[in-house]
């Protein structure tokens, strides 16, 4: 009785588990970027390329992970996953060559394209139709934890022990998380032959991707992804640290405000969204972001409380992506809903690839010429602001697009 009434919760934990743990690898990066350009001797611009390959990688793996899911299961999908980016962790830290690093950034963002399509695969599977929306909510609440401990916890230990042990015990976890898969997750029976009832098929997909309108609406959202994927996730750090003259610490612990505001935001968003209608929302939510971002890159107070305070609405904001997987299964007929909801992903995160190529070529592109005793270029905080300003431009030019498309529904 007790193993048959909390299978579930088990069978849940394991993919959960490895949801929030990718959001430390993906933040990671932010917090070692002065000792990563000494490691590969890089410019802002090769930073930027190598924190955009985790993107290309996960974005490029969504639509693959989500037909594997369906083939084989989330048990096997989710232990080469996460072996793989365990490994990568591993090569990444201990090789100085660039095209390994290269390589293995790729590829821990191949692996971690699974995080959430696995949850979402075990909890369509274990829980009823009626608890899928309230796990998916939960899920969410317990991945952004992760997202939270990826900022001043982890930096408190790379500065006590050192970038290499952390790094060493990160990918470490991940292996342990692969084998936790192999050992405990399955299907229920009557799931273990189901796989190849509805298969994905390359007609749906050339349904989807001959949609113009659905084209213009990615590209809508990727534009106005940059204060998470841009900002939060890489630059924020070493902005805050340059502009404002914070320890890394309190830099990256103010950051993590972003992700403290998206625990909140998903159901304010929408409620407002079922009030004001999903598109009066989703536009909002663009300009929003961009003016809240504005004033902290132009420095409009320096007042630590103002700070959390805007990075925790930034937070709220940015989950106005909920709205637009709302609005994507509003334009496209049920049987596509699933590979629709990948595609949007799928661009959404290509969004974090445009945005670290774009500010890190800008970084480089405004250097005054300026150097440090390492050797490493010297950003001013013009520079860094000059930069990062692409962010805000492109939330507001994301959310014009969105207020000329005409409604389409399926």
């Amino acid at each position: 009785m007790f193993k048959h009434r909390f299978m579930p919760l088990l069978m849940w934990f394991v993919p959960l588990s490895f949801f929030a743990f990718q959001f430390i690898l993906r933040l990671w990066p932010s917090l070692n970027m002065e000792s990563i350009m000494l490691q590969f001797n890089i410019t802002a611009a090769g930073f930027g390329f190598l924190a955009s390959l985790y993107y290309y990688g996960y974005a490029g793996m969504q639509l693959p992970i989500a037909v594997l899911l369906d083939k084989f299961g989330a048990k096997t999908v989710l232990f080469f996953c996460a072996m793989m980016c365990g490994l990568a962790t591993f090569l990444f830290t201990y090789t100085d060559n660039w095209m390994l690093a290269c390589l293995s950034r790729f590829l821990i963002g191949a692996g971690s394209a699974i995080g959430f399509l696995g949850v979402s695969k075990v909890i369509s599977e274990w829980f009823s139709e009626t608890m899928y929306a309230k796990m998916v909510g939960y899920s969410f609440s317990v991945g952004l934890l992760g997202a939270v401990y990826g900022g001043m916890p982890i930096n408190s230990l790379i500065e006590t022990y050192g970038n290499n042990k952390v790094a060493y015990i990160l990918g470490s976890i991940a292996i342990a998380i692969s084998f936790a898969a192999l050992l405990f997750l399955k299907s229920p029976k009557k799931f273990e032959k189901e796989a190849e009832k509805n298969p994905i098929s390359l007609k749906d997909l050339k349904e989807l991707l001959s949609s113009k309108f659905i084209w213009v609406f990615a590209f809508a959202n990727l534009l106005m992804v940059g204060s998470l994927e841009g900002f939060a996730d890489v630059w924020g750090v070493s902005f805050l640290m340059q502009f404002y003259n914070l320890s890394k610490s309190s830099a990256a612990e103010l950051t993590s405000f972003i992700f403290v505001g998206m625990l909140f935001g998903g159901p304010i968003l929408a409620f407002f969204s079922d009030k004001l209608g999903k598109k009066t929302v989703l536009v909002a939510s663009g300009f929003m972001l961009a003016v809240l971002l504005s004033l902290v890159i132009y420095g409009v107070s320096s007042s630590w409380v103002f700070l959390a305070s805007i990075f925790f609405l930034i937070g709220v904001f940015c989950c106005y992506q909920v709205i637009v997987f709302a609005m994507g299964a509003d334009m496209v007929d049920h049987r596509l809903l699933g590979i629709t909801i990948a595609f949007l992903n799928s661009i959404n995160m290509l969004g974090g690839s445009f945005f670290h190529t774009m500010v890190g070529s800008l970084m480089d592109l405004f250097w005054n010429g300026e150097k440090l005793e390492s050797g490493l270029k010297f950003y001013s905080s013009l520079n860094c602001q000059l930069a990062l300003s692409v962010i805000p431009v492109c939330a507001v030019a994301g959310s014009l697009i969105v207020m000329l498309l005409k409604n389409k529904h399926k």
